[in-house]
């Protein structure tokens, strides 16, 4: 009974730890003031500024050559891929960003395995083939936190919103992709986070703190293949 209990705590920990991202990060952020901004430059071959945080096991990131055309072998592009088995691990970048000047957070990804939750609003099924945060950092004030989740689901349907099982008061969840999308396809998805978190937290939000890319199992116990394109915050 007793180690029952232990290994709920455990979860519990992991999960709230995993669901804010970080709540804690203080370090002097890079300030983004002018035009558009491109925060994952991964078809550049370059992964600088992001960092590796391990919370239950550790996703494997790297970045691989990808054929865009299959027609054209010379248009082969560089993306990030991240495979998770039983792991939670994801790249996080420190960055300040002015919402009021770029608003719109665009991207593209694909997944080629889903993982078979049904119900990811519950702890035991908080788990996404692919994700991205956006994070208002409290500092020492971590009740101040907010992190908006856009997760490619399986067992909620797309679009829909819901509060984190593990931390709900904190960080919002938004379905963009899930269970009838289709897998090793590659979907541009492109949000106003602005208006985001007004709906989602009912704040204005004028600045964000922090980008993270998330794809994990641990919960679940299961795995995952996802790819991930270049991220960029656009004035419209």
């Amino acid at each position: 009974m007793l180690s029952n209990k232990l290994v709920n705590l455990r979860c519990t920990f992991w999960g709230a730890l995993k669901s804010i991202l970080m709540c804690t990060l203080m370090c002097t952020s890079l300030w983004a003031d002018t035009g558009d901004l491109a925060v994952g430059e991964f078809s550049e071959n370059v992964l600088v500024g992001w960092e590796v945080k391990i919370f239950s096991g550790e996703t494997d990131y790297d970045l691989v050559s990808e054929i865009k055309d299959t027609a054209n072998k010379d248009s082969a592009v560089t993306v990030l891929r991240a495979i998770s088995d039983a792991s939670a691990s994801g790249l996080v970048k420190k960055i300040r960003i002015d919402l009021k000047k770029t608003p719109f957070l665009g991207w593209r990804w694909k997944i080629t395995k889903r993982i078979l939750v049904q119900d990811e609003m519950t702890k035991d099924q908080d788990d996404y083939a692919a994700r991205i945060y956006v994070i208002v950092d409290g500092g020492f004030f971590a009740w101040n936190t907010m992190a908006l989740n856009y997760v490619w689901a399986n067992g909620v349907e797309k679009e829909a919103r819901w509060d984190n099982a593990f931390a709900p008061k904190h960080s919002k969840m938004i379905a963009l992709r899930s269970k009838d999308d289709a897998i090793h396809y590659w979907y541009t998805e492109k949000r106003d986070v602005r208006e985001d978190f007004k709906r989602s937290f009912g704040e204005d939000v004028r600045y964000i703190d922090v980008i993270a890319i998330m794809s994990d199992t641990d919960n679940s116990s299961s795995s995952a293949e996802s790819y991930y394109g270049d991220i960029v915050f656009t004035k419209d």
